[in-house]
């Protein structure tokens, strides 16, 4: 038993080693300074290289491209083309208007340009439509960021909470092993009998037990936390210690105050509201297709064909024409021959240039009833979003009426386990006393050491609970996540 106790001793004190070690190469955010992140350190590194919260940014940048997109849609298009095509037997060349038997080789060339005058406003509503989804991906990635936040703080504080566990049974322990040394000196001297040295040491290695077991949940709090920061180097991370005062906790704002100001301010509610706007907007725009449309056309084309000739070098000659009727004598006439060659490039470009301008008008007269299915369907997603709007508001009225339930209940218990761990210790220290002139024995001790543990340990899960539900409440007010005197 003496060799096991032993044994363990060794292993607590390489464990806190390790720690010493490792809380020696903190480090702060973004610099190299080795210094411990404080909460806020924490969530503000956390806003730019959070992987989640970047992912949601991107987002953003597809909602101002997709509103880029809109607001050019108002411009004219304008659209150039070119070909090149070869034909091989009979056909009409389309320049010539003639029959090629050859293969003829052509090319067409235009530029066109088209605005749209009239649609039923909806390059207009779209417009508006890309306006709101803008504004919806901002308020979502406040809201992520939110989210982060919370969540960081959550388990700073279930990091601090672990410290402070680490330090009370640490405390308990050391006090136990005392105990064991005297109870181990009494047993040797005949004084006690080895069945009180054996439940001290027992009650020593249970202690030993919860010391390793606050360490463990500490060190995977830490690196819970440095995987919310997407640190990739967790392992040289550690967090400031704050001094943290539950009088300086208490929030005096009711639940109704705290939601009077969350529901005109908080991100989930803005994006929510703007979802009914944009509902709004696509049943606009689904309407707008009830509407003929009007657009402005024109283009300029020409072109270039093989099979287009031209006559070069005539040559004057005599050729019989006719006859003299009296004299039978012949009558000749002049013509000419010629040598032909392909039209050049330049002159077929400029001789088959053409131009046009129009208007067209587009009148819907039936299309299966797309339009108004269009239309139903967007009343009903308006619908969707009004009611999403109602839930997120109920969703936050929970939230803060929760948060401020549990801190009542936190601050209650909090000084409720405070009163019991005075008389707890108290009792403890009479019984160590009463234990130490043989007034009790070592079962009696360890069930006084027992109840000092559990009370100790409660009164930290009520201080920390208290603090989180707290910090909820001051979140929804504005408040930003602090663990610093005056915040």
């Amino acid at each position: 038993m003496k060799r096991s106790l032993i044994y363990r001793k060794k292993i607590i004190v390489f464990v806190m080693a390790v720690l010493i070690a490792t809380a020696g190469f903190a480090q702060t955010a973004p610099g190299d300074e080795q210094e411990p992140w404080s909460l806020e350190a924490c969530i503000n590194y956390a806003k730019e290289n959070n992987i989640s919260i970047k992912r949601q940014r991107l987002n953003i940048d597809l909602a101002e491209k997709n509103l880029s997109e809109s607001k050019y849609s108002f411009a004219p298009t304008l659209n150039a083309s070119a070909n090149s095509i070869i034909n091989w037997g009979q056909t009409i060349d389309r320049y010539t208007n003639q029959f090629a038997s050859t293969s003829v080789q052509s090319n067409d060339f235009s530029i066109s340009t088209r605005l749209d005058l009239f649609n039923g406003f909806q390059k207009l509503n779209t417009l508006k439509q890309r306006q709101l989804q803008l504004r919806i991906s901002r308020y979502n990635v406040d809201k992520m960021v939110d989210d982060v936040s919370l969540n960081i703080t959550t388990y700073y504080l279930q990091v601090l909470f672990y410290r402070e566990l680490v330090r009370t049974t640490q405390a308990q322990l050391q006090t136990t092993q005392l105990q064991v040394e005297r109870t181990q000196k009494l047993v040797e001297a005949g004084t006690l009998a080895k069945g009180d040295l054996y439940n001290i040491q027992a009650q020593a290695a249970a202690e030993e037990l919860n010391v390793v077991e606050a360490e463990n949940n500490l060190q995977i709090s830490m690196l819970t936390l440095a995987q919310l920061l997407d640190l990739n180097n967790e392992a040289y991370f550690e967090i400031d210690q704050p001094e943290v005062d539950i009088e300086a906790e208490v929030n005096a704002t009711s639940a109704t105050a705290v939601y009077d100001y969350a529901v005109k301010n908080r991100p989930e509610i803005k994006a929510a509201e703007a979802g009914v706007d944009e509902a709004l907007v696509q049943m606009k725009i689904a309407r707008g297709t009830y509407y003929p449309s009007l657009s402005l056309y024109g283009s300029w084309g020409t072109g270039y064909s093989g099979a287009a000739k031209e006559a070069i070098n005539p040559q004057m000659k005599t050729m019989p024409i006719g006859f003299v009727q009296n004299t039978m004598d012949t009558v000749m006439g002049f013509t000419y021959d010629y040598d032909y060659e392909t039209k050049s490039f330049g002159d077929q470009i400029k001789d088959n240039n053409n131009q046009t301008l129009g208007f067209y008008l587009s009148i819907p007269i039936f299309n299966g009833l797309q339009a108004r299915t269009n239309v139903s369907r967007a009343k009903i997603q308006k619908a969707d979003a009004e009611l999403a709007l109602e839930q997120t508001k109920n969703d936050l009225n929970k939230i803060i009426q929760q948060a401020e339930a549990d801190a009542i209940a936190a601050y209650k218990k909090y000084y409720s386990a405070e009163k019991k761990v005075v008389a707890s210790q108290e009792s403890f220290n009479y019984a160590e006393q009463k234990l130490n002139v043989g007034m009790i024995n070592t079962v009696e001790y360890t069930e006084m050491k027992k109840e000092l543990t559990r009370a100790e340990a409660e009164l930290l899960q009520a201080k920390y609970d208290f603090v989180f539900r707290t910090k909820i409440l001051d979140f929804y007010m504005g408040i930003p996540l602090s663990l610093k005197e005056g915040n």
